[in-house]
């Protein structure tokens, strides 16, 4: 590893995490804006040019709104958990380019705070502790609608980290490297066809899939916003917290849209990799940080979207698709991944062979996506109907009526 002056891991760190923190505020704005647009509203629009500025009262409004802390709760735990998911939020950044490499008074260096030899253990151990967060918050409120919003949260988000965790596999299978540099440099250049990119999420598209599914249930964003459930749990494990805490966790939330849009960057979409198009070097560098502002933008955009347009998920179905689809398929997948990887090893396999035992195996993953995401049996349903129809469907049931309205008459 090179060694570098002491202010390029400050100024690393720094960069990061002011890059991250700028766009997850854009990204509250924005959604406030787009998702008024989806139903015929304006948003914010009064503070600053088309409501720009409106996060920032929002924040400085909460920062001095009062705190009040209910004197039934759990002191110590209770103002513990908003931190947790904020620290592991940021955390989970530390390992993420968001660029490529940068000249800076003689220092050569990557825009990325730390390459470690395990980035991808280290972002699925990061998710793990958000979990934290959310149950302890649920738990320490000692009341009934936040402790089951904990641990609704809590059983949503183990389910669906073992789907991630084994589509995050077929990736670290496929590219033979734990380390977030070199998945980044193995999807440079072409891929399996030329002209086409190398990204993993078109050689692994089932386990790109997966991944998708799972991050926006774990990032708690709708359709699977079932830890807050407003209509049904008042707002969930953070019901009892209010003032700066309060916004800890809705900055935490935001926070984990922006962080799940570039893990999906970086496994699957190449990072920042992409064309310079020719430009000299001391315009070049900035290429790679509008690449992966553009392919992270992207899903941004797909989390708005799907809270303007989906329903919220019943809370036995979210289960079922964790558990009886994604985890079978997934593990499938990682089997078929490991299998074609090692077969390639062994023996010389042409590219037309591999991608067409890619395509059979994705058709097969498919076929079980499918068949596992069947409805439900109608007996399963409650039968709703007014039990009085049935009974003017019995037998003699005209006459009885008859009767019982000449003796109303």
């Amino acid at each position: 590893m090179t060694e570098h002056a002491l202010w390029v891991p400050f100024f690393r760190a720094i960069v990061v995490f002011v890059y991250f923190l700028l766009v997850t505020a854009v990204l509250i704005w924005a959604e406030r804006r787009i998702v008024a647009r989806m139903q015929a509203r304006l948003g914010p629009n009064r503070i600053g040019p088309l409501g720009a500025l409106q996060t920032l009262v929002d924040g400085v409004k909460m920062f001095f709104k009062e705190d009040v802390t209910p004197a039934m709760v759990d002191r110590p735990v209770f103002v513990l958990a908003p931190l947790i998911g904020v620290i592991a939020g940021f955390l989970s950044m530390a390992v993420i380019p968001i660029g490529g490499e940068v000249t800076l008074l003689g220092e050569t260096f990557t825009l990325v705070v730390s390459d470690l030899n395990v980035g991808v253990l280290w972002i699925l151990a990061m998710g793990s502790i958000h979990v934290y967060s959310v149950f302890l918050a649920g738990w320490s409120s000692n009341s009934p609608y936040p402790l089951m919003g904990g641990v609704r949260a809590s059983a949503q988000m183990i389910s669906y980290e073992i789907a991630q965790g084994l589509a995050v596999a077929s990736v670290v299978i496929y590219t033979g490297s734990l380390r977030v540099g070199d998945i980044v440099a193995a999807q440079s250049g072409d891929g399996l066809i030329p002209g086409m990119p190398g990204w993993n999420a078109i050689v692994l598209f089932p386990a790109f899939l997966i991944f998708t599914i799972g991050m926006v249930a774990e990032a708690g964003r709708p359709p699977f916003d079932l830890a807050e459930a407003e209509g049904e749990l008042v707002g969930g494990f953070h019901t009892e917290y209010s003032g700066m805490k309060f916004g800890m966790f809705m900055l935490a939330e935001f926070m984990n849209v922006v962080t799940m849009s570039a893990i999906m960057v970086t496994l699957f979409f190449g990072g920042p990799s992409g064309p310079t198009f020719g430009l000299p070097d001391s315009v070049a560098w900035i290429m790679p940080m509008f690449w992966f502002f553009v392919k992270m933008a992207a899903f941004i955009f797909f989390f708005i979207l799907l809270r303007g347009a989906l329903p919220r998920y019943r809370y036995d179905r979210l289960m079922a698709l964790g558990w009886k689809v994604l985890v079978p398929v997934g593990l499938v997948w990682a089997l078929v991944t490991a299998a074609i990887v090692l077969l390639a090893e062994q023996t010389v396999l042409s590219t037309e062979v591999r991608i067409g035992l890619g395509i059979a195996a994705a058709v097969l993953v498919g076929a079980l996506l499918f068949v596992g995401a069947a409805p439900e049996d109608a007996d399963a349903i409650p039968d709703e109907r007014d039990p009085h129809d049935d009974a003017a469907q019995a037998p003699g049931a005209a006459d009885r009526i008859e009767d019982s309205e000449e003796v109303g008459t």
